[in-house]
């Protein structure tokens, strides 16, 4: 089995609940996280996108950190080609240090998601073809070594511990190596493309100041409930806003299982929606331990990173206990940094 499990919330917004209450019902959830023994909350950045609250990930990653006692906070991830490092520096700097020892810094190279919200941010498609060298950049604020503006610091970043992480979409994984940082490596429906990624992450790794040898974070959806058909009905409402993203451009709040069960749907739409609830990781307790133990056994990842959203809060609750449960989690009991190097 894994032996760490974490989650990454996106703040998703549900029909008939206005947005600022997906942002408070996320710190919920990390508190509920906290008493769990999960050992990190994460948080997204999207931008523009009628479900998803989440736009300030430091923001809200702060309001999580604040909230909780022990678990570790950060970000999955703050998206470095819409930012200047110096500024990601400097924000990630103010959490450690009002959150000492709690931080995480995990980064991804996405860009806006259409046409427009790439103008309005300054950005275009090609800025993610230098993530590379801004995420070189932005460890140089962090550990004072950055030559380029010498009489410019990053503080109070600069001189502190923040573990950075890289999301491995497209190339992150080779980046994530060559700069020899942990890596966070989704989804687990392409398990095989996961097994891949993770083997040539750990053959091009290179030790470094951040991470001596590789670490590995595999990340993706797992629903757990009392029956196998309890543990699907969690899937629907994301299932079905993957397919409504995919055929009207817009990916919208979540809608109740019971009513996207009962949609009609056009061919299109059925065959995105069955292709999004195929794959992920659900089912009872038994069911789900033995896939997470293939799991493990496939990539030998040091890390879980849960994504699951869905509409009722109470079933996402219950999914959450028992994947603490059945993964061995402990509640309670002061944070301490794990074996391998600081925050992992």
């Amino acid at each position: 089995m894994i032996r760490k499990v974490s989650i990454l919330d996106r703040s998703r917004t549900r029909e008939g609940h206005p947005a600022p209450e997906a942002l408070r019902e996320t710190v919920e959830l990390a508190r509920a996280a906290d008493r769990l023994g999960y050992h990190r909350f994460w948080v997204s950045e999207h931008h523009s996108v009628p479900g998803v609250a989440g736009s300030a990930p430091t923001v809200l990653a702060a309001a999580v950190a604040a909230a909780t006692r022990r678990i570790r906070v950060g970000t999955g991830g703050v998206m470095l080609p819409n930012h200047q490092p110096l500024v990601v520096a400097e924000q990630f700097g103010v959490l450690e240090a009002l959150f000492p020892g709690r931080i995480d810094m995990g980064l991804g190279r996405s860009v806006g998601f259409t046409g427009g919200i790439r103008r309005a941010l300054g950005r275009d498609t090609a800025d993610a073809d230098r993530f590379e060298e801004q995420l070189a950049e932005l460890l140089r604020w962090i550990d004072g070594t950055q030559r380029a503006h010498p009489e410019v610091h990053a503080r109070p970043a600069e001189g502190l511990r923040i573990p950075p992480f890289v999301l491995a979409t497209g190339e992150g994984a080779g980046i994530a190596a060559r700069a020899g940082l942990p890596v966070v490596v989704g989804d687990l429906r392409g398990r095989a493309k996961v097994a891949e990624a993770v083997r040539r992450y750990r053959e091009e790794f290179r030790p470094s100041p951040w991470a001596a040898q590789p670490y590995v974070v595999v990340s993706g959806t797992v629903a757990v409930a009392a029956t196998e058909e309890a543990a699907r009905r969690i899937l629907l409402p994301e299932a079905w806003a993957l397919a409504r993203s995919r055929t009207r451009g817009s990916f919208p709040p979540l809608r109740p299982a019971q009513e996207v069960a009962a949609l009609e749907m056009t061919p299109k739409e059925r065959e995105l929606y069955e292709g999004g609830l195929a794959g992920h990781i659900a089912g009872t307790e038994e069911q789900v331990a033995a896939a997470l133990a293939g799991v493990a056994g496939a990539t030998g990842a040091d890390e879980l990173l849960v994504t699951t959203s869905t509409y009722d809060r109470t079933a996402l609750l219950d999914s959450f206990t028992r994947l603490a449960r059945i993964t061995g989690l402990s509640p309670a009991g002061p944070a301490r940094p794990a074996p391998g190097g600081p925050g992992l």
